[in-house]
Formats: structure tokens, C-alpha cells, sequence
């Protein structure tokens, strides 16, 4: 497999998951402002949308878009919390977890555009102060602080991720304890610290 990223966008979620899994595969870094990969191949002739993630899983097939990505590579492991049986109410659970994942990845990361207005600002703010709470509110019916009761899946880093834009876009999450505390849980496995260290990210 071949994984096209760019460091710390939402594309680190399948980063993570590919270490969590140990499957095979290779890292391509792409910049997304000017749509290169790092070998300067036109990334638009990769995946049309010139977004990331993009899994290459065989010659001229890629998939793209976190919730198939994520879920493609948990079926790939061995793993049972990463690959539940499909078409059980556990499997609909991960992508719901998976899709409400992208929510949260809507709010936030919509203040990364450029000259985002204070009027819009206020309003993205209030939309992620709900989305935060929303998390917190599933984490608070659970006992293990993931979002799903089997434990560490897909969604927790793909969620973790997102948190993590909260410190360059200085949103504050102090507020939302468990929520924080997924992100940092998140962060300090192995497989987290080992993806960010291929990004270069620490």
C-alpha cells in the first residue's frame, strides 16, 4: 500500500493506523497548496480532489476519504476491534463513529481558511464549542475513554487528529477534560509517535 500524506493534516489518522497494524506500505509526502508530490508528480492525477488521504492498495487503484481509508485498513489487520464482522451492528458503529469523526473535522477545520471573517469566526466557534461537547458527552457515557465500548479504533485517531489542530488554531479545550484526555491517550502510543516522527512533526 501507499499512503499519500501531508504532515499532521487528517491524512496522520491513516498514518497512525498503518503503524497500529504493521501492514506493509510506503509514505509519499504531498503539498497540497501546490497539488506535488514530493517526487513532483501532479497529485490531481492521483486523486482528482487534490485532498488527502489517498490509498494506493494496487497499481492505478486509490481510494480516498478518511472513512473508506480508515475502515479499508482496519479490514486488512488482523485485529477484530479494527475490523468488525461487516454488515454487523458493530461494523455500522465504526462508521458512524468514522462519520461523526468528520463533523468535528468540518467545524475545526474550516478556520484554517484564509481570512476567515470574525463574524464567521464566531459562528465556527460556536459550532465547535457544540461538536466538543458532543464528544465529551460520548466519552462520558463510555468507561474507557475511546468513542466506541470494544476500545482503540479507527475513529479515536481520526478524532485525535482533529483535537490536534486545536493548539495551532488556539482553541481552547480545557473545558472538554475527556475529550483532551483522548487526544493525549491518543498521541502517546507507539504507533502515534512513530507516525509523527515519519511526518516530522517531533
Amino acid at each position: 500500500m501507499k499512503l499519500y500524506f501531508s504532515p499532521g493534516a487528517c491524512s496522520l489518522a491513516a498514518h497512525i493506523m498503518l503503524n497500529e497494524t504493521r501492514l506493509p506500505h510506503e509514505l509519499v509526502k504531498v503539498d497540497l497548496k501546490e497539488k506535488k508530490t514530493a517526487d513532483n508528480q501532479d497529485y490531481t492525477a492521483i486523486n482528482p480532489r487534490g485532498a488527502v488521504p489517498a490509498l494506493e492498495i494496487a497499481p492505478g487503484v486509490v481510494l480516498t476519504q478518511n472513512v473508506a481509508v480508515l475502515t479499508y485498513i482496519g479490514q486488512q489487520s488482523d485485529n477484530t476491534e479494527f475490523h468488525p464482522v461487516p454488515d454487523s451492528l458493530e461494523f455500522y458503529r465504526l462508521l458512524e463513529a468514522l462519520g461523526f469523526c468528520e463533523d468535528v473535522h468540518g467545524a475545526i477545520g474550516a478556520l484554517f481558511a484564509p481570512n476567515v471573517p470574525d463574524a464567521t469566526r464566531e459562528k465556527l466557534m460556536g459550532l465547535i464549542g457544540r461538536r466538543l461537547a458532543q464528544v465529551e458527552a460520548i466519552l462520558d457515557r463510555g468507561d474507557n475513554g475511546y468513542l466506541l465500548p470494544v476500545g482503540f479504533t479507527q475513529a479515536d485517531a481520526l478524532m485525535a487528529v482533529i483535537l490536534n489542530w486545536t493548539t495551532p488554531l488556539k482553541i481552547d479545550i480545557s473545558a472538554y477534560p475527556k475529550v483532551s484526555a483522548l487526544r493525549d491517550k491518543v498521541f502517546a502510543r507507539p504507533a502515534a509517535q512513530k507516525a509523527l516522527k515519519e511526518e516530522g512533526l517531533i
